[in-house]
């Protein structure tokens, strides 16, 4: 019963309050600590990247997974409420659906508001990684597509992983999943980056699909289902990345439309125009998706608890 309530509570406060600041967040904690590690990674030679990386990953998990359980260990010995609200913001730190929320709205904002300069540095800062000179129906496309993949490993996968290894599980998701956004492209970063990619990789094989499932699910409320479900099923395969294809693909079947990142992939073969709103739409996907998962997690753990002796 004690994972359902910090659940419970961890998805309360995420709704309520969002995500903390940087000062106070454990991502952003994980971010410094892999930026410096990285910089010593940089001056080897690409076996010894490919190594380091091994070591940056390993020690970066150990590090914070291992003193974060321990303390709320420590703290719940002393107060069982002290303890389940410690473990409650842990849980929170590893996803985020207001933030995401947010983010995408703002990058509306910006566009309907023809700012689209402001629009652009909201999809850099929070969203995407690629370059964002881009179109405005492109601009629309990334956005989308962010909301998408986050339905998986800003949400589902986090998730996904608390309720099959406790609070470790969801914080060495978190772990790996930075490091991955952080180091795991190509380029500059090829090989310091390739082990925590494939990683990443591994770990969101089953929560990118379920994700997508869950997208399909919000999508069937709109009579959209089907073809949420034949999209993903037919081009998940077109991206690069082994699991971001299904939810992008189901979110495009979703709401008819082609998302495109420029010589890399384009998914979906509806017709509907890529316009601010379009974004709206999304988010409002992702949150029926985000509700359908978080049921399912607890009619996971309520059955968990019936059945333990």
């Amino acid at each position: 019963m004690e994972i359902l309530i910090i659940l419970a509570l961890a998805v309360a406060i995420d709704l309520a309050l969002g995500d903390p600041p940087n000062a106070f967040h454990p991502v952003a904690w994980m971010g410094k600590v892999i930026s410096l590690l990285s910089k010593i990674g940089l001056k080897l030679n690409p076996a010894g990247q490919f190594i380091w990386g091994m070591v940056i990953t390993l020690f970066t998990v150990a590090l914070f997974t291992v003193p974060l359980y321990f303390i709320f260990l420590y703290v719940g010995r002393f107060s069982l409420v002290a303890g389940t609200v410690l473990a409650a913001l842990l849980l929170k730190s590893t996803f985020s659906m207001r933030g995401l929320r947010r983010a995408a709205l703002k990058v509306k904002r910006g566009l309907e508001e023809e700012k689209s300069d402001e629009a652009r540095r909201e999809l850099s800062s929070s969203l995407v990684s690629r370059d964002t000179d881009l179109p405005r129906p492109l601009m629309v496309s990334a956005a989308v597509e962010s909301v998408a993949e986050g339905t998986g490993d800003s949400l589902v996968a986090p998730l996904f992983y608390f309720m099959l290894l406790g609070l470790p599980g969801a914080i060495a998701y978190r772990v790996v999943n930075t490091l991955d956004a952080m180091i795991g492209y190509h380029g500059r970063y090829e090989y310091l980056g390739k082990f925590a990619a494939r990683l990443d990789d591994a770990l969101n094989f089953i929560p990118a699909r379920l994700a997508a499932l869950a997208l399909v699910l919000a999508a069937a409320l709109n009579r959209n289902g089907r073809r949420a479900w034949r999209t993903a099923v037919k081009e998940h395969s077109k991206t690069e990345s082994p699991n971001a294809g299904w939810p992008m693909a189901a979110m495009a079947g979703a709401l008819d439309v082609r998302l495109e990142k420029v010589g890399h992939y384009r998914l979906g073969e509806g017709n509907a125009p890529l316009v601010p709103e379009t974004i709206a739409d999304a988010v409002k996907l992702m949150l029926l998706a985000a509700a359908a998962w978080i049921l399912v997690c607890f009619i996971a753990g309520g059955i968990r608890f019936a059945v333990t002796p």
